[in-house]
């Protein structure tokens, strides 16, 4: 049996990436694609567990360091219950975010070194990588526009830092997309959402 495909859609609050995991997922499957849609933190039993952890309390419930062996964690169960399986069995696994959220988060704007992040994901999930990375892009005041207007005010521990913070994060998914043009596609996020879906599609070109 052919190995399935693995995609994960990246970026920061409020880029749209949970409603874009839905519609590509299902464009997919209008073209016989058997699809599964996940998350991380979670898309599996122990890692949703974590993910309780890891986004509930105050924003200092955790350090940076504490973070990123909780998701690190949560990413291996993840990988090794419900993402391999899938991948092993033919299918195409979209998730809403992987590894490159923990090397902007805790990396990029924790300051946990990405070269020990990337040891803590070897470990946990033997280094497995997306075969593309999708990241979608707005500019900051439109991101926090609809990071707010989702959110109302009820924003996790994680999301609902500062400004400076987020901005942070923006700047290393960019340096992260620099270093791997082969697996990253950057995507404008603006506009309808069904004019992003079809970004989307064209950037899976060659899978």
């Amino acid at each position: 049996m052919t190995r399935g495909r693995f995609i994960a859609l990246e970026g920061g609050e409020g880029v749209g990436k949970s409603t874009q995991v839905r519609a590509l997922a299902a464009a997919l499957r209008t073209r016989g694609l058997d699809v599964v849609e996940t998350r991380e933190p979670g898309g599996s039993e122990g890692a949703e567990a974590i993910r309780r952890l890891l986004l509930e309390g105050p924003a200092d419930r955790w350090t940076g360091g504490a973070e990123a062996l909780l998701f690190a964690a949560a990413r291996a169960d993840h990988v090794a219950k419900t993402i391999l399986p899938a991948l092993e069995a033919g299918k195409w696994v979209i998730t809403d975010r992987f590894l490159d959220s923990s090397l902007a988060y805790q990396g990029g704007a924790d300051g946990v070194s990405i070269e020990r992040l990337k040891l803590l994901h070897e470990v946990g999930s033997a280094g497995l990588l997306p075969d593309r990375t999708l990241l979608l892009t707005l500019p900051a005041e439109e991101a926090a526009r609809r990071a707010e207007a989702r959110d109302r005010g009820d924003s996790d521990r994680i999301g609902g830092r500062d400004a400076g913070y987020h901005a942070r994060v923006a700047d290393s998914f960019a340096a992260l997309a620099k270093a791997e043009p082969a697996r990253f596609r950057l995507v404008d996020a603006q506009g309808e959402a069904e004019q992003v879906t079809a970004r989307l599609i064209a950037a899976l070109a060659g899978l």
